[in-house]
């Protein structure tokens, strides 16, 4: 893999903010120039960056619609009215309908939940569910992650008298449901000061207005936080501004008070004594969450995270976990089909785009397998395949670019589709397939940057194995928690070499395991380089060379540091 290193730049503004940021805080100035390139400026903000606080949580009466989605929960649990919890089938929309509805369990029982069937319902309020609703007789519907485009669906639910309060976090239409109330910091009409939560993170603020409302105190929506870290870490939302306050506490909570189905879950995960980043959630926990909807139904992991009793929520787990064994089976053979039908596209290199429709493929898999095909090709892709007489998919995207606006261009061509800008939804008539493929790679092609289509590594400072200090590490461990508008730094350090132990590991010797100097110190750095055991003879030749890397923990050795090497660049 040839990778580009793009060495980040650093304005005159962000070197002199760096330099006070380092002085107030005594920190090392590489990590002042880390803080200001995050848009951090003050010690102050610095302080909030490094210690966030729960009492900066905005309050949740900012949000549109709050004052209306309050008082009507209010008077239906006065009236003792039926209230159904819906949520979408993914970690996000899971995780949103559990935390709901065990904090509203607390005070009330005339409540039940929802999650539509991916194969019989498809994406988001199905009229199905709402019938089920209606002859359950439930009055009032609390919809998760989903719903905002749900316009002709919550007409039909009206007529039956059966009101809304919709909790969402995709890109509105210009008409909005009719619903009675819309919490969605997206809308054109927006008054909330933050607008990038996660779909369970509205549903926590929601939760957070109604404790306000009925003189409930914070500390009994604590325990709710660790559902939301997870799904800020899975639906890959910016981790900055208000996420970060609650993905920070959420992950205190998983790590030392997680909820009996959470710690079913970390328990299968192999987690149990380790201290669990949002790195685990987005590869171990997330995916095992989503498995569920993925194979079979949805509502199966929101019993698990609702499960109060530890060895039925371990029985269901494991259930889970076999889910996830199926999905990753079906994911393998799927992906390898799909790299092939692209290698053997004609006139590839042209393409900015990938759209693959296959009738056969498992619904599913396929929104994993547009994420494998973005990662090999570096090009947006969308992956379709055949439901009824529909193509219905999933689509995915190359940093910086917003897929949403490009399945949006080809809006008269589709049924139905949501989304925000790295992943979406879509559905068409079959026979609209090439037609869209066209249109689709027009908006792309016109749209791209040449940067966005090639693997770019991002390196945030050149630095010397001399900067690697303890100290310097603690410090670096205070940018947790790492993810959107907050990536874990890549650094380089050039002209390194083999300190003469270095060796190729792992089961098909695919790995290597380092021992490097560079050629301004004496310290020795381990390192871990995955899947890239073709630079081992070069590296063993004792010539020098580049790298770039993260700073790890090395998880068999406690308080050890390891670099876990991105890229290595011979010097020829």
């Amino acid at each position: 893999m040839n990778h580009k290193w793009n060495y980040l730049p650093i304005t005159p503004e962000q070197a002199e903010t760096s330099q006070l940021l380092a002085q107030e805080l005594g920190l090392n100035p590489i990590l002042g120039h880390l803080l200001a390139r995050r848009g951090i400026s003050t010690a102050i903000e610095a302080k909030k960056f490094f210690r966030p606080q729960l009492p900066d949580l905005h309050d949740p009466f900012l949000m549109k619609d709050m004052d209306i989605a309050i008082e009507r929960l209010n008077r239906a649990m006065g009236k003792k009215e039926r209230i159904l919890i819906y949520g979408d089938y993914d970690v996000d929309g899971t995780t949103a309908v559990a935390l709901v509805y065990k904090f509203i369990q607390q005070f009330y029982s005339n409540i039940d939940y929802y999650v539509p069937d991916r194969y019989n319902e498809g994406y988001g309020v199905s009229r199905q569910g709402i019938d089920y609703a209606n002859e359950s007789g439930v009055t009032l519907i609390i919809v998760l992650d989903c719903g905002i485009k749900a316009v002709d669906e919550i007409a039909y639910a009206k007529e039956k008298g059966i009101d809304f309060i919709i909790c969402d976090h995709h890109v509105p239409d210009d008409v909005l449901p009719p619903a009675v109330a819309i919490l969605n910091a997206k809308r054109l009409d927006n008054t909330y000061p933050y607008t990038h939560l996660s779909g369970c993170g509205v549903g926590f603020k929601f939760m957070q207005a109604f404790a306000i409302s009925n003189n409930i105190e914070f500390h009994h929506l604590i325990p709710l936080l660790d559902l939301v870290a997870v799904s800020i870490a899975s639906d890959i939302v910016p981790i900055m501004g208000e996420n970060r306050i609650l993905a920070y506490h959420g992950l205190k909570q998983l790590n030392s008070n997680p909820s009996i189905g959470m710690k079913a879950i970390i328990d299968i995960c192999g987690l149990t004594e380790k201290d669990i980043t949002m790195s685990d959630i987005v590869f171990k926990i997330g995916p095992r969450i989503n498995a569920s909807g993925r194979i079979q139904n949805g509502k199966e992991a929101v019993d698990l995270l609702t499960e109060k009793d530890l060895s039925a929520a371990l029985e269901k787990a494991n259930q889970i976990n076999q889910y996830n064994e199926t999905r990753k089976d079906l994911d393998k053979s799927m992906t390898e089909e799909a790299n092939q039908i692209v290698a053997n596209l004609t006139g590839l290199s042209d393409r900015r785009s990938i759209v693959l429709y296959n009738e056969e493929w498992h619904k599913g898999v396929i929104g994993i397998v547009a994420s494998r095909l973005t990662e090999v090709f570096y090009r947006p892709a969308v992956v379709l395949t055949r439901t009824d007489d529909m193509a219905t998919g999933s689509a995915r995207s190359v940093s910086g670019f917003d897929v949403y606006k490009a399945i949006e261009y080809c809006r008269d061509l589709l049924e139905n589709f949501g989304g925000h800008t790295y992943a979406a939804g879509l559905s068409m008539k079959a026979e609209n397939v090439p037609a869209f493929t066209k249109r689709f790679e027009e908006f792309v092609s016109q749209n791209i940057l040449p940067e966005q289509t090639s693997s770019v590594i991002d390196v945030e400072a050149e630095i010397d194995f001399r900067d690697i200090t303890s100290k310097f590490c603690n410090e670096l461990k205070r940018f947790n928690p790492f993810g959107p508008d907050n990536p874990k730094p890549i650094f380089c350090t050039h002209h390194v070499y083999d300190y003469g132990t270095s060796k190729v590991v792992g089961r098909d010797q695919e790995h290597i395991k380092l021992e490097l100097v560079d050629n301004k110190s004496n310290n020795v750095m381990n390192g871990i380089a995955f899947g890239q055991s073709s630079h081992v003879r070069y590296i063993k030749t004792k010539r020098s060379f580049d790298i770039c890397y993260t700073i790890e923990e090395n998880t068999h050795k406690r308080g050890e540091v390891q670099l876990q090497i991105e890229d290595i660049k011979p010097i020829e």
